[in-house]
């Protein structure tokens, strides 16, 4: 209503991504709404290590509507808009040209790319499935309903694991009310982000906020800045706890410094100066050398040899 488009262009998620904020197509078009980067960007969503709009069903569905009017003023017809969406105007464009001008989805049906041929039809399935399954004795399956939800806006950085742990609530479905952050950081940091959570989760988060900021803090971030670089010396880079183990570590989607160093009870200081690190961005793959306390490395079942 807010942006005056016909209620049946809510299906079109259905059949770009199933309903789906995570969905990733093998173009990388992404969430919900199925936007290409370079679309998401013209749309001003926020892409980059940590957040991606596009899986935003809020933001990214403002977006496709505005998107969606600015095709609605180049074709006024709304089958060619649908068809532009999946394809791209150039496309469609091409197919009008190739079709001697003809504006009009069925005129240029055979012109256009294969998928887009069924991408119409499909999208028609779907209302017409919507409003007249009774007639054809189908029956919805069951589905649970989300919890109702409120958002927080959120001035400092923020780990989900921080609000998981303090206000005891399983970090699955906090991922699940914001699939935005792509490794569970809200890195509010000069910028104000939104946090969603269950409304009767909102109450404790504010009673406790600043507990949940302060928790475990060092570890999820290492806010510490030097005074004097001078004093993160070599020697320190490569000091190694007597009795420790070493192993290569390989950088998994999602890992930050202070999750691994958590996982191997190291501090993210040490990781750093082991792999000589001035920064706490770390890549997927990336390797990272660390030295396990021996209590550690026989709780996890690494047997290596011993450096001292």
């Amino acid at each position: 209503d807010m942006y005056q488009l016909p209620q049946e262009l809510r299906f079109l998620p259905v059949i770009e991504s199933a309903l789906n904020p995570r969905a990733v197509s093998r173009a990388g078009a992404t969430g919900l709404w199925q936007f290409m980067y370079g679309t998401g960007r013209m749309y001003n969503l926020t892409i980059n290590s940590f957040v991606d709009e596009r899986r935003d069903p809020l933001a990214a569905t403002h977006a496709a509507c505005r998107f969606l009017k600015d095709l609605y003023s180049i074709y006024g017809d709304w089958t060619l808009v649908i068809a532009a969406y999946n394809c791209g105007p150039a496309n469609v464009n091409k197919a009008i040209r190739r079709s001697g001008g003809k504006r009009n989805y069925w005129d240029i049906y055979y012109h256009l790319p294969r998928e887009t041929r069924g991408y119409v039809p499909a999208f028609i399935a779907a209302n017409y499935t919507y409003y007249f399954y009774k007639e054809h004795n189908l029956q919805p399956k069951p589905i649970t309903l989300p919890p109702a939800t409120d958002t927080i806006i959120v001035n400092n950085m923020l780990h989900l694991q921080q609000i998981a742990e303090v206000l005891d609530y399983p970090i699955e479905l906090l991922r699940d009310l914001n699939p935005q952050y792509k490794i569970d950081i809200i890195p509010a940091k000069g910028k104000s982000f939104v946090l969603r959570l269950p409304k009767e989760m909102v109450g404790p988060f504010l009673d406790r906020e600043k507990e949940i900021y302060a928790y475990k803090d060092s570890i999820f971030f290492n806010q510490k800045i030097l005074a004097n670089p001078s004093k993160y010396t070599a020697s320190y880079q490569h000091e190694v706890p007597p009795g420790s183990i070493r192993i290569v570590y390989r950088v998994k989607k999602g890992d930050v410094l202070g999750s691994i160093a958590q996982r191997y009870n190291v501090s993210v200081r040490q990781l750093k100066g082991w792999n000589n690190l001035h920064r706490d961005l770390i890549r997927e793959n990336q390797r990272l050398v660390i030295y396990v306390p021996e209590r550690t490395a026989t709780r996890l079942g690494i047997v290596q040899e011993k450096k001292s």
